[in-house]
């Protein structure tokens, strides 16, 4: 099984490498390290440093290694700031996965495995479960779902198979804590760690269900060997939903310090986001099932291993009008 995992030098794609890794499969990692870092890629896998939207590199990646399965992980997540880059979204959201849908179709890839989002949904409906009609509200979200569509497009007049996994908030080892864009438990921490407050936009009783990297990355390695899942779509993640007030809370009890809240003024964004998981149970079973303080204690101490790290602003923001505050330093 010859794999190449995008993205895997960032946080989701390093754990499905070394899962696939595990799994016996041969792997080639690509990431540009925008987000990543060279030393999250797993021992035994080849790294090639490059970028989706290069599609001559893409081409000489297939030609060269005739992958049997794509996992496409690349990608910048930033909902929020999604946004107020929209060249840069979709160049790299949308247009970069395309590169990659066109080499699959062209060298015969045997399943391309994506990772959407629950962005797609958009707002108002909870639980989400995959029979929903998507209406996504931000660009990060509409690019995600451009990306389905265009693989089941591929699929009907190619017949590439495919795997559309749609997680949602993601913790653990190897995140980028100095993104102050993305990841709220990771901004959490740093904030910590450099002893400034913690920052939530609106009031905090937003809610999201974290889910622990354990409880998707395994599935989604193994996934390309279940015909069942095969052009499916598929939420998967945590159950529980907990609002960022309880977040924040169960984050600083982690570090043994008290939580010191600084409450921004709301941005645009959903108010509550939680899936349905029914298929995800019926194909690969149950998750590693950890609790959201088990998870973030376990996380906590591998932070406080890899220490604070300084946030770098955004440097090429194509619209200013409405972003927030916090973002324009």
């Amino acid at each position: 099984m010859n794999s190449l995992v995008t993205g895997g030098a960032g946080f989701i794609g390093s754990h499905v490498a070394r899962y696939c890794r595990e799994l016996g499969h041969q792997v080639t990692v690509l990431d540009d390290l925008s987000g990543g870092f060279r030393d999250h890629v797993p021992k035994g896998v080849k790294f090639v440093e490059g970028s989706v939207t290069d599609h001559r590199l893409i081409n000489k990646l297939f030609e060269q290694n005739r992958f049997d399965y794509v996992y496409h992980l690349a990608a910048y997540a930033a909902e929020g700031l999604s946004h107020f880059i929209r060249r840069f979204n979709y160049t790299n959201n949308l247009i970069g996965s395309v590169n990659l849908i066109n080499a699959a179709v062209k060298y015969e890839v045997k399943c391309f495995v994506f990772t959407s989002s629950i962005a797609v949904y958009g707002a108002g409906q909870v639980p989400m479960v995959e029979t929903m009609v998507p209406v996504p509200e931000d660009p990060y979200g509409v690019s995600k779902y451009a990306v389905e569509l265009d693989l089941a497009a591929a699929h009907e007049m190619f017949g590439l198979d495919y795997i559309v996994f749609r997680p949602h908030n993601v913790y653990g080892e190897n995140q980028n804590i100095a993104d102050k864009y993305r990841n709220v438990i990771g901004i959490f921490m740093n904030q910590i760690m450099r002893g400034e407050p913690l920052t939530i936009f609106g009031d905090g009783t937003q809610t999201r269900a974290f889910s622990q990297i354990d409880d998707l990355a395994p599935h989604i390695a193994q996934s390309v060997k279940l015909p069942k899942a095969y052009n499916q779509v598929i939420n998967i993640g945590a159950d529980k939903a907990y609002s960022v007030n309880e977040l924040a809370r169960v984050v600083a009890s982690a570090f043994g310090v008290k939580p010191n809240i600084k409450y921004l003024p709301p941005r645009n964004e959903v108010q509550h986001a939680y899936a349905s998981h029914e298929k995800a149970k019926r194909l690969f079973g149950k998750g590693a099932g950890l609790s959201l303080e088990k998870g973030i204690t376990r996380m906590a101490e591998w932070a406080q291993k890899v220490g604070a790290r300084q946030s770098t602003p955004f440097k090429n923001i194509e619209l200013r009008k409405n972003l927030p505050l916090s973002w324009q330093k």
